[in-house]
């Protein structure tokens, strides 16, 4: 099975820097997007073969999550089933004969922080949420998580620790989803690969130079550990300000 995660900015504008050229050549089985920032009437999307399911925010042009299948899920859900978390689209799950396929984009603590007290809360609801599911059966958790656990996961961790993505607070938080049973895949086959990055800033030619960060993540169930065939991060496809990354397991 193989599952491609794509934080796109806003599909609408992905849409005109070739968003449908590479989902052809990425040819997934699942693929989930974070940061739509549309309804799913504003664009017409033909994906012949894939069920689409789509979890708006309700403020619009903001946020939003969407998940295209080739597998029929046994189910799907939307939001944590908690109302103060529920209302800017940020989770699907599609519950798959044999695990949970999760896709999420995790709120951004913002400039000076000022989120941060609810992205802790949000941490720990949706931490619940997935062992609530690991209990079940096993769990693949993809998107945009808003965090670069450690220092290998952005160029410039000095002057960044303390800015939103890279505080304390929210890589503890990581390191608890760790600690609960889940395993980040790209680290856990390339535990020492460095420079490689899912996001860059549109700001002081970032991409250019590659001063990057990599917090979009596969997070898995740790008894997927062995059905990991490869976890990929395609960095040379562009049309947002985050890449594609992708999670291949054996059957």
């Amino acid at each position: 099975m193989k599952c491609i995660s794509w934080n796109v900015n806003g599909l609408r504008a992905c849409l005109k820097k070739g968003f449908m050229e590479s989902f052809v050549k990425l040819d997934a089985d699942i693929f989930a997007l974070q940061e739509t920032k549309m309804q799913p009437e504003q664009a017409i999307l033909d994906l012949p073969g894939y069920k689409q399911y789509w979890n708006s925010a309700e403020r619009k042009g903001y946020s939003g999550t969407a998940v295209f299948s080739r597998i029929e899920p046994l189910s799907v859900t939307y939001g944590l089933g908690i109302e103060e978390h529920d209302h800017e689209g940020r989770v699907i799950t599609l519950e798959l004969p044999d695990c949970y396929f999760v896709t999420v984009y995790t709120p951004n603590s913002k400039r000076g922080l000022e989120r941060l007290a609810y992205r802790m809360e949000w941490e720990d609801a949706f931490r619940a949420y997935l062992v609530t599911l690991d209990a079940k059966k096993p769990v693949i958790v993809c998107g945009d998580l808003n965090v670069a656990h450690a220092e290998i996961d952005l160029k410039n961790p000095k002057t960044n620790h303390r800015n939103a993505g890279f505080t304390d607070e929210e890589r503890g938080k990581f390191t608890e989803l760790l600690d609960a049973g889940f395993i980040d895949t790209f680290r856990a086959l390339y535990p020492d690969r460095a420079g490689i990055y899912t996001w860059w800033s549109y700001l002081r030619k970032a991409r250019e130079t590659n001063a990057g960060w990599r917090i979009d993540y596969f997070v898995t169930s740790a008894r997927l550990r062995e059905k990991i065939a490869d976890a990929t991060i395609h960095n040379e496809i562009f049309g947002s300000d985050h890449c594609p990354v992708g999670l291949e397991l054996r059957a």
